[in-house]
């Protein structure tokens, strides 16, 4: 799957997402608390409680029933409504940013980007394709581990909007439950590939229990602009509540490693907190 060779009609797509504007006030957003620094998990001694280890295939469910509770709460949030637009930037987070990472996660540029986030002790968001989520478990779980978010991007990158709802079903379902297979936590944010959304995949986004998030910034990373665009054009961009749209797969993602080393440093010299959002 490369994403720089998907589909031809790539920037008409965004510009179409652009026009759908922002989903209206954020009341169930929150950031994370600010000052609160992340501890990453022990691992857990052999035999004890924890996120699944990689079981085998099993018939697929989650995308037929909804999500009930007996996990934690922080998990399980009410069921949110049917959007007509996604979130595109966050008011509600102060004067915070949101760093989102799209269509891996890679074991070429995943990795490096997980460490640079790590010196900086900041979270971020990765909205992964089900199909990389399986193949690289290892990955997941470590994005997990380090207190980042993981959104659901779908299955194998398709243009939702030439699906019928049964296959929008299937590409989210399925990689809904990869997630949750691994991490033991279902996603509760999903973007549709090339920001093409339509009424499906808000109703059956909303079914599985995620919200959609779109973007402020986006740094056209896949295009391999240099790094010193990519890093201009989020310092262009940046500004309390936006979300910056990035990417750890799909191509030579080194660029977009680069490019964060330098701007990272940069925002939070700024004074922008990096964060995440979580449901209330």
């Amino acid at each position: 799957m490369t994403n720089d060779q998907r589909l031809p009609g790539r920037r008409t797509l965004l510009r179409l997402a652009a026009g759908l504007g922002t989903a209206g006030a954020v009341r169930v957003i929150a950031a994370d608390p600010a000052g609160t620094p992340f501890r990453r998990p022990a691992t857990p001694p052999e035999g004890s409680a924890g996120p699944p280890a990689d079981l085998p295939a099993r018939p697929f469910s989650y995308r037929l029933s909804p999500m009930t509770g007996s996990t934690a709460p922080r998990y399980r949030p009410s069921a949110p409504p049917v959007r007509s637009r996604p979130f595109e930037a966050l008011p509600e987070i102060g004067r915070a940013m949101v760093l989102t990472f799209d269509d891996g996660p890679d074991p070429r540029h995943t990795p490096q980007i997980l460490a640079t986030l790590r010196e900086h002790d900041v979270r971020a968001m990765f909205f992964v394709c089900g199909e990389m989520a399986d193949d690289n478990r290892d990955l997941v779980r470590a994005i997990a581990a380090d207190g980042h978010t993981i959104g659901n991007h779908s299955w194998n990158h398709p243009l939702v909007t030439r699906l019928s709802r049964a296959g929008v079903r299937d590409e989210l379902g399925r990689t809904s439950d990869v997630v949750e297979r691994v991490t033991g936590t279902p996603p509760l944010w999903y973007r549709a590939p090339y920001g093409a959304w339509n009424r499906y995949s808000f109703e059956i986004g909303a079914e599985l229990g995620m919200e959609p998030m779109a973007w402020t910034v986006d740094t056209l990373d896949w295009t391999r602009p240099g790094a010193g665009t990519i890093v201009r054009r989020v310092r262009a961009g940046a500004a309390p509540g936006v979300v910056v749209l990035s990417h750890d797969a799909g191509g030579d993602r080194s660029q977009s490693v680069a490019a964060l080393r330098r701007y990272l440093p940069e925002l939070l010299d700024d004074g922008y907190r990096i964060t995440v959002p979580r449901r209330r």
